[in-house]
């Protein structure tokens, strides 16, 4: 995948079936589809394939305890029907994880395995274990960290984690694969008409500033929280959709929590549910919940919000971590539909809402990572019913996602890659000084520098540090020190001038600042 051989085919195409606004979750599962159904489908993306709320979640594939207490059952039957779908096909970056949820009364225990018992069962054959009633003893020795004070006892259940921003980049390899054409940091700047209705956008290249237009049967808005900006270009009037909440998650050294077993609070103050949870040899707490107004590409977390997890990660294990324990803090802007009738973002709903303008402009908005494949699926259904493209399945269902391969440890090595790791490791036996570290207390090494820039359209030590591989999420500081050897092996693979690697690392330092605790 070389954005380069992408660029052209854009230049060398007179007309595409679908045009999708947007690489997040959304935006590249509407491109796997249409592509593997045999459309000619072109993504575009004004920043880096999962820049936003796409590489900020919670790396859950679930369905939903929370919408199962809301008595939102269709939506967790479709997420744990997805959910089962997902590990199927991309069984590298999908895994199964252990959650620990502890009772301080017996009623609050009774209750907690009955509503698991249920989505057990509404799992059906795609379920990922059974849930399970554990004695303080049991519960202790599974989450040794946990505070004794009150408790009784927890409930075990399984549900699946996974790598979000390697999802996007697979997803992307998947549908280039299919005859998909995706680039990155192409930003859509406007969207052509004739008769009131959409025919294509106007485009510029965020790299080197070449501007194009490109006409298109069916354009799609799939640009998560920015979905009312692209739909004012098609209408100034456009009444908002999207109510953004922020959620922010800490991450803190694998001794607080030991062992291979999250924690889940099913209820903290603000009505929401925190986990704790293992993640790459460091450990992940969150979310919060914060209404926001500002719509940013690089959201910023409140103090308010890292003092809330803080608080509430104290209540629950013996060894309270606080600031300075923080090795990286990250925040998302959830994209939720408006719905007038809410009281708060907690209960706006997570449902996908799919809507087509006047013009023709289809708009996604809504969902979650879990279910991205079946909003993939309305989404390129509905265009063959609006868009007078020829009627062909859907075949995603079943599809194998770039990377496929089982059995791996997801704790190994480069098992992220799935059947790359191979490529990667090639790299290695031809130049072994790729297979250094590159930071001691960080996995990746050269090699993966290398394999990024070339074949997963990393075009910036951002790219690489935060999305390629998670060294920005997992220890900023870390990812600071190892960024002057990012940019030096992306310079020499691309052919990148001093003036460049000089550039980089002055935007990826100031970057790291709102990664840190201040």
């Amino acid at each position: 995948m070389k954005r380069t051989e992408m660029v052209q085919a854009v230049k060398a195409t007179d007309r595409w079936d679908m045009i999708i606004i947007g690489g997040g979750a959304t935006g590249l599962g509407v491109a796997v589809d249409a592509a593997s159904r045999g459309y000619k489908t072109l993504l575009l993306e004004k920043d880096d394939f999962a820049k936003g709320t796409s590489s900020r979640s919670t790396k859950l594939v679930h369905g939903g305890v929370r919408y199962l207490e809301q008595g939102n059952i269709s939506l967790v039957f479709e997420a744990l029907k997805e959910r089962g779908l997902l590990k199927k096909n991309a069984p590298h970056l999908v895994h199964d994880q252990s959650f620990l949820v502890p009772f301080y009364s017996r009623w609050r225990g009774s209750y907690y395995w009955l509503g698991l018992k249920i989505y057990d069962l509404m799992a059906g054959n795609l379920g990922l274990g059974s849930s399970k009633y554990l004695t303080l003893e049991k519960t202790l020795d599974r989450v040794p960290t946990l505070k004794k004070e009150k408790l009784r006892g927890g409930i075990l259940y399984f549900d699946g984690q996974f790598d979000d921003s390697r999802l996007a980049i697979n997803l992307a390899q998947t549908s280039a694969e299919q005859g998909g054409t995706l680039i990155n940091y192409m930003k859509v700047t406007g969207l052509m008409k004739s008769g009131g209705k959409v025919y294509g956008v106007q485009v510029q290249d965020m790299l080197n500033g070449d501007e194009y237009e490109i006409e298109g049967e069916t354009v799609v808005n799939a640009t998560g929280v920015f979905t009312d900006s692209i739909r004012k270009m098609d209408n100034p009037e456009a009444s908002p959709i999207i109510t953004p909440s922020q959620g922010i998650h800490i991450v803190i050294d694998k001794h607080f929590l030991p062992g291979d077993t999250a924690i889940m609070i099913p209820k903290t103050s603000d009505g929401r549910i925190l986990f704790a949870l293992p993640w790459y040899d460091k450990v992940m707490v969150g979310t919060t919940d914060t209404p926001v107004e500002e719509i940013k590409s690089e959201p910023e977390a409140l103090e308010n919000e890292i003092d809330f997890i803080l608080e509430h990660t104290a209540k629950y294990l013996t060894d309270a971590p606080t600031k300075s324990d923080i090795k990286s803090i990250f925040a998302g802007l959830r994209p939720l539909v408006t719905d007038p009738d809410a009281e708060d973002t907690a209960e706006v709903s997570r449902d996908h809402s799919l809507l087509i303008s006047k013009s023709g402009l289809m708009t996604i908005a809504g969902g979650k990572w879990t279910t991205y494949r079946e909003m993939a699926e309305d989404v390129v259904d509905k265009a063959i019913e609006k868009g007078g493209l020829s009627e062909q399945e859907c075949i995603t269902e079943n599809l194998k996602i770039h990377g496929w391969k089982q059995g791996d440890n997801p704790d190994s090595p480069l098992s992220y890659y799935g059947s790359d790791k191979e490529n990667v490791e090639q790299l290695v036996a031809e130049d072994p000084e790729l297979g250094e570290r590159l930071h001691s207390q960080m996995p990746y090494i050269k090699a993966e520098v290398v394999w990024a820039t070339r074949n997963e359209m990393a075009m910036t030590v951002e790219d690489f540090n935060a999305r390629r591989t998670r060294a920005l999420l997992l220890d900023a500081e870390a990812s600071l020190e190892m960024a002057p050897e990012v940019a030096r092996l992306m310079a020499r693979e691309a052919g990148y001038d001093d003036q460049w690697i000089e550039k980089q690392l002055e935007d990826y330092k100031k970057l790291v600042e709102i990664y840190q605790p201040k």
